[in-house]
């Protein structure tokens, strides 16, 4: 798949990711890597007594999972540096659940303090098997430009 340089790519060019099924397994190594075992992703029985009836995955595990699944698009992008995201929870992610990412190129920019570099800005939802966002934002991604490409 090709990895596209800055000025390669157009304001409105659309990604879609391919899906992933959140597993049980997913959840626990997250808790693990992070210390973050609240019992509504950890406990069962606890969650149960939640609005969510059941476990649900850590929202930083969704963050997570919409930036591994983006980078796995049909639009991809040469490596470059991320500048951070807006980010919002909408909906609980399930064990069991399969989501996927859709974004786009919201807005382009050259970089002013990094010659031969650009700012992209691509507004991103996670989705479930039903289609709910579940979570949604914006990452800003800065990137470079292709080699001899001039201002």
């Amino acid at each position: 798949m090709k990895e596209h340089y800055f000025d390669e790519v157009e304001v409105g060019a659309q990604g879609v990711s391919p899906t992933l099924t959140v597993t049980e397994a997913h959840i626990n190594t997250f808790a693990d890597l992070t210390g973050d075992y609240t019992p509504v992703h950890t406990d069962e029985a606890y969650a149960r007594t939640t609005p969510f009836g059941t476990r649900v995955a850590h929202g930083l595990l969704g963050l997570s999972l919409t930036d591994g699944l983006k980078n796995q698009s049909n639009l991809r992008f040469v490596p470059g540096m991320s500048l951070g995201w807006a980010w919002d929870f909408t909906g609980p992610i399930k064990i069991n659940d399969t989501v996927q990412v859709r974004f786009h190129v919201g807005s382009a920019r050259l970089s002013r303090s990094r010659p031969g570099w650009g700012i992209l800005v691509l507004p991103s939802e996670l989705r479930n098997q039903h289609d709910e966002v579940v979570q949604r934002g914006e990452h800003r991604l800065m990137i470079p430009c292709s080699p001899g490409f001039t201002y």
